[in-house]
């Protein structure tokens, strides 16, 4: 199947220099490259983040309303400058 891509020209010219090295075509090396990223997509298993919830209550009445940024500094105190 035919198909247009837009690829930058210096990785066209690096393309074809290469395939010309190993003595195959643009096409071959292509094909190549799109094999290897998808059957790397499928052996790489997606991320799953543990579950570390826990039972409580939510924020301390005191920081409830704070900032992102007020309870993140009370969250470091005393650990570094």
């Amino acid at each position: 199947m035919k198909t247009t891509i837009d690829i930058s020209d210096t990785l066209l010219r690096e393309a074809k220099k290469l395939a010309a090295r190993e003595g195959v075509t643009l096409r071959t090396l292509v094909e190549r490259g799109l094999h290897r990223v998808v059957a790397e997509t499928k052996q790489t298993p997606r991320f799953k983040l543990r579950r570390a919830s826990f039972k409580g209550k939510g924020l301390q009445a005191d920081v409830r309303d704070a900032s992102w940024e007020t309870i993140r500094d009370l969250a470091y105190e005393g650990r570094g400058s």
